[in-house]
């Protein structure tokens, strides 16, 4: 049992329970003619993320880490017609091909790429004033994660979720003596959310064809 099998029942899902979706696949063919990294959501965890955000009844939706934009076409897709997702990538090239797969997708409409390091387009958000947000999508620089989180409950309201992915790092997660920086910043992560009282989450391990990980998800109590 290993990463072979994971991939092949990973297959056999996203078969069945999804199949071929044109803008999605062009959208991955379009992050790989860019060379972006292979570090996209897999398909069955981005039609999660879009039930979580059906789900929730989600009319904003803030993504920390866009890439290519495979997953913010997952959330969108979940979006009534008046509804809105902005996604922050610090990248400027992956942010314009995140931009041409969104328009692709039918869905500029209801999408915005905003450019830069996350830290500061959250606070830039924070100072315009932004109305809460429904959910929020993390998948972004590991060492990073306290703050997004952070931010994450500044510009969210009571009964919002957060989804934090990659957190176990193949099971690194658990090493307090680590000096990754990846490793250390969801330690901290999770510090910060044991410690806080308003909010309530968990955590759960995955295999799949993106190997041996897992993700948090978080409710704004209060």
């Amino acid at each position: 049992m290993g990463q072979e099998l994971w991939t092949a029942v990973d297959d056999y899902f996203s078969e069945v329970l999804i199949g071929p979706d044109e803008p999605l696949d062009s959208a991955l063919a379009a992050a790989d003619r860019a060379g972006l990294p292979h570090i996209n959501v897999a398909p069955n965890q981005g039609k999660l993320l879009q039930l979580l955000a059906l789900a929730q009844g989600a009319k904003r939706i803030l993504e920390v880490g866009t890439l290519g934009g495979y997953s913010a076409i997952w959330l969108a897709r979940a979006l009534p017609a008046d509804g809105r997702l902005i996604t922050l990538e610090i990248d400027p090239a992956h942010a314009a091909v995140a931009t041409d797969n969104l328009k692709h997708a039918g869905l500029a409409e209801l999408t915005e790429v905003r450019v830069g390091p996350a830290a500061d387009t959250l606070r830039q958000l924070a100072e315009e004033g932004a109305e809460p947000f429904d959910l929020v999508f993390i998948d972004a620089d590991k060492p990073s994660n306290p703050v997004y989180f952070a931010w994450a409950l500044k510009l969210t309201r009571p009964g919002s979720l957060i989804v934090v992915d990659n957190v176990v790092r193949a099971g690194k997660v658990v090493e307090a003596d680590s000096t990754d920086e990846a490793v250390l910043g969801v330690r901290r992560m999770h510090d910060l959310i044991a410690a806080e009282p308003r909010v309530s989450g968990t955590s759960v391990q995955t295999v799949g064809a993106k190997g041996y990980d897992g993700f948090t998800l978080i409710r704004v109590e209060r």
